[in-house]
């Protein structure tokens, strides 16, 4: 494995999401408000979709077409064959802060996160729920109880993991044919849980701030650490096997490339709205890994 990262993508606002499809790494841009795709090594860059309600995480339905979580306006798009944008789903009145992260299953559901309160105000931090949105749009609470949701995954054999950024742990559960989440356990845990709602307090103390996540052929969870400035291998059980560091702050990670061995990372000097909106500083990252891709 090599920790020597290669910039792809850059002079970007805040990326997030990064996924490969199609033989293209696709990304959303918080604040340039678009998502884009590339080749491998960051050629041919193309505008996907404009998002003006801030895109995060992507996902794509079984018939191809692109979901986008608009996170300001708390829906879900779907980018129809003509390239336009509609609703997919709303998910403001259920979700209690910004929508985020997405992960889609074979059968075209998408889950859901959102942030549970206002982080970039600094509002004390309040546990949230996941949300299932199905291919008609329909939306239905999965779990509760959930210390910010972000990236997730479903492994092979049809288990959903979730980091929780501020639960410094990773959650699990069975997804049933009806995609219902059941058997909820601690798939890895990293520390306690917060014992005080304080932003500035409990950031710090955090030993994985667990962001976006990806899974490898060996069932491996990839964790972009989102104030640790590192990307860690973790197997279930909390083990990180391998750790990369690349020498800034990384806030989301995906396995791609034509081998599934390329690792793309999502670097940022911070998560600052109001400074990541009047900079391009951020950057997509590739770093070469043993196992590919899931």
């Amino acid at each position: 494995m090599s920790d020597s990262p290669t910039t792809v993508v850059s002079d970007a606002h805040f990326l997030e999401a990064p996924r490969w499809h199609e033989g293209r790494i696709w990304f959303s841009d918080f604040y340039g408000y678009r998502v884009s795709s590339a080749r491998a090594d960051g050629s041919d860059l193309r505008v996907e979709a404009e998002v003006p309600g801030q895109p995060s995480g992507l996902g794509w339905l079984p018939d191809g077409r692109l979901l986008v979580v608009a996170m300001t306006e708390r829906r879900v798009l779907r980018r129809e064959p003509d390239g336009t944008l509609v609703t997919h789903a709303d998910l403001s009145p259920y979700a209690k802060g910004l929508a985020n992260d997405m992960c889609v299953d074979a059968q075209g559901r998408a889950y859901v996160g959102n942030f549970g309160f206002d982080l970039m105000a600094g509002a004390p931090i309040e546990p949230t729920s996941l949300h299932r949105v199905d291919p008609d749009g329909a939306v239905t609470e999965v779990a509760d109880d959930l210390w910010f949701p972000n990236g997730s995954a479903i492994t092979a054999d049809g288990v959903l993991l979730v980091v929780e950024t501020f639960g410094d742990r990773v959650s699990a559960f069975d997804l049933t044919d009806d995609g219902r989440l059941i058997n909820r356990r601690v798939w890895a845990e990293f520390g306690p849980l917060p014992t005080d709602r304080s932003l500035e307090k409990t950031l710090p103390a955090l030993t994985v701030a667990g962001d976006g996540a990806c899974l490898d052929a060996e069932g491996a969870l990839w964790i972009a650490d989102a104030t640790g400035s590192r990307l860690i291998r973790v197997t279930e059980g909390g083990t990180i096997t391998d750790e990369i560091r690349p020498g800034t702050p990384v806030y989301a990670c995906g396995l791609g490339g034509a081998d599934g061995r390329t690792l793309y990372a999502c670097a940022a000097p911070d998560f600052h709205d109001e400074a990541r909106k009047a900079a391009t500083e951020a950057r997509l990252l590739a770093i070469r890994v043993d196992v590919p891709a899931a």
